[in-house]
């Protein structure tokens, strides 16, 4: 009898401990599916969606001046104001050349993207050589110029648009120093100096470097007008009057 209680107390026991073990396993896989489920940002109706296409390498500057220009947008009234998010081709955190950590809203390989309406490609270490026999970014690059209302550059993310096809047909600029060698790699293409931003149908390309934010502000004074424009870059603290920026507008 004694033999017989024993075993079933041991049985008891080893059945407890077998469940508590799947209960430990199954909050340890619930724990494990809610690290790996990605969040995307909240877009809000009603605005224009606006994705930087980052990678490593990408240059701190020419994507936070626009950003930060942009972003503020959503604290100015009666305006269709702008939802800004990031977008890459890895949901790991990419590095940018002065070494800030980033994570990537979306994935562009994989996810799901929200309409883009303004695409900005800030310039990033390789948009010289590595980063222009990129395919899926170069077709990516392509496939949201198809529907979107503005495509724009900042330094070096005008090789990006240019790899891509996309400033065949516009004049264009990019980093002053760097003028000669993208004539020279795009002999076809009409690409101007001694300008700060060149505007050309769809295409906004930009000097780069703290000139990103007179490119930035340019667009919000097309798209809100002077006083809005003027607000925005008093928040940060901008002198801004079109006037004094060297600029081209070849067609708006």
């Amino acid at each position: 009898m004694k033999h017989i209680v024993s075993l079933i107390i041991v049985i008891l026991l080893f059945s407890c401990k077998t469940d508590k073990e799947k209960q430990i396993e199954t909050w340890e896989n619930k724990i494990e599916e809610r690290k790996s489920e990605k969040t995307f940002p909240k877009l809000e109706p009603n605005r224009y969606n606006v994705a930087f296409l980052i990678m490593d390498g990408t240059f701190n500057t020419e994507l936070t001046a626009p950003f930060d220009i942009f972003q503020h947008t959503i604290f100015r009234e009666n305006i269709k104001a702008m939802n800004v998010f990031t977008v890459a081709n890895t949901d790991a955190a990419i590095t940018s050349f002065e070494g800030m950590r980033i994570l990537p809203d979306y994935n562009y390989l994989k996810d799901e993207l929200p309409k883009i309406d303004i695409l900005v490609v800030p310039s990033a270490e390789h948009h010289l050589d590595s980063d222009l026999n990129d395919t899926a970014m170069i077709d990516f690059v392509k496939k949201i110029d198809k529907e979107a209302l503005f495509v724009t550059s900042h330094c070096d993310g005008a090789f990006v648009l240019a790899k891509a096809g996309l400033l065949d047909n516009s004049v264009s600029t990019t980093f002053p120093s760097d003028i000669d060698f993208m004539r020279e790699m795009f002999p076809e293409l009409d690409i101007r100096k001694n300008v700060l931003f060149v505007h050309d149908g769809k295409y906004i390309t930009s000097a780069g470097g703290a000139k990103s934010f007179e490119a930035a502000l340019y667009l919000c004074e097309h798209l809100y007008g002077k006083e809005i424009t003027k607000s925005l870059a008093g928040g940060l603290v901008i002198d801004w009057d079109i006037e004094t920026v060297d600029h081209l507008i070849i067609k708006k």
